[in-house]
């Protein structure tokens, strides 16, 4: 088939090469959001999939709104038989889905229905699932709703921060997105729709979202820190400054704190919860890089009964 590509982050390259890699079908183009601005310059700045595509020597369309009138008779021109999507990041109007003959089909990093929405990696973690996964779908105008073409399941491992299950997802998931585009074309692939139990949203994740409440469960607290890394980042309040939250670990054996309270020993730093304790393994003072968290205790010089969050 004659495909255009639609992404934008690091997390869709995978996809792309995949698609490259499999010399069975033609990419004819990538669409992807446009340059934005990065780093301390703010200089406009292309996405990893434009500068995939640019080194494969694919052309790159970069619509402010896919809707636009300029981008949608470029598309008609190239006359795709299908547009695989992976995290384009922005929604797609009827006018655009009508273009190529077998539809928009969106890798999704979720067992759908479950999961529908912007973050699925970042909800599946911080809801604790213990297998999640990703789906091929045919795009409708509906929130993740259309057909499913096909699934595969990913372990979700006790230590596994959104971006490490993410990471395993994207790279998984350009398997399927290839093998999905084959079964299209042969016809031995059919989407099913989605069955009406078990719809779960996956809204963007907010740095409001990601404050950490102590007064949670300890294993709440360290799914929140896991959900939320790299992406916007966990984080609390100590001395009335930001304290972002890298890696924390439970430690079951100890409950003699209370929700927030700072003990630091040498080596290790611990803060109570709504349970039991979880030490502070790496954090990031306002301001500073990533330390760990024992560094950080002996140079803020800790106070007896000192909290975190007030």
């Amino acid at each position: 088939m004659k495909l255009v590509f639609a992404g934008t982050p690091e997390v869709a390259v995978p996809a792309l090469d995949a698609l490259i890699a499999s010399g069975r079908h033609e990419v004819a183009a990538v669409v992807t959001r446009p340059d934005a601005p990065a780093g301390r310059g703010r200089r406009l700045v292309a996405s990893p999939v434009a500068e995939r595509a640019e080194e494969a020597g694919i052309e790159v369309l970069k619509p402010a709104r896919p809707r636009d009138e300029e981008f949608l008779a470029r598309l008609r021109d190239i006359a795709p038989d299908c547009c695989p999507v992976v995290a384009y990041g922005a929604l797609l109007p009827k006018v655009a889905l009508d273009v190529p003959a077998r539809g928009w089909v969106n890798l999704h990093f979720s067992l759908l229905p479950a999961w529908r929405g912007a973050a699925p990696v970042q909800h599946a973690v911080m809801a604790g699932d213990e297998v999640t996964g990703a789906s091929t779908f045919l795009i409708e105008e509906g929130l993740d709703s259309g057909p499913v073409y096909g699934v595969l399941t990913e372990e979700v491992r006790p230590t596994d921060t959104s971006g490490d299950l993410l990471t395993r997802l994207a790279f998984a998931g350009a398997g399927l997105l290839a093998a999905t585009m084959d079964g299209i074309e042969d016809g031995t692939l059919h989407a099913v729709p989605q069955p009406p139990e078990g719809v779960t949203l996956a809204p963007k994740i907010t740095v409001e979202d990601a404050q950490v409440q102590w007064s949670a469960p300890a294993l709440r607290v360290d799914r929140v820190v896991r959900g939320c890394t790299p992406a916007p980042g966990a984080w609390t309040l100590f001395r009335g400054e930001r304290l972002k939250l890298i890696q924390a670990t439970p430690v079951l054996d100890r409950t003699d704190l209370a929700p927030g309270e700072l003990s630091a020993a040498k080596n290790n730093v611990y803060v109570g919860t709504g349970s039991h304790a979880i030490e502070l393994l790496w954090v990031q003072p306002q301001g500073k890089k990533p330390m760990k968290g024992a560094d950080w205790a002996r140079g803020v010089r800790i106070v007896h009964g000192e909290l975190l969050g007030l």
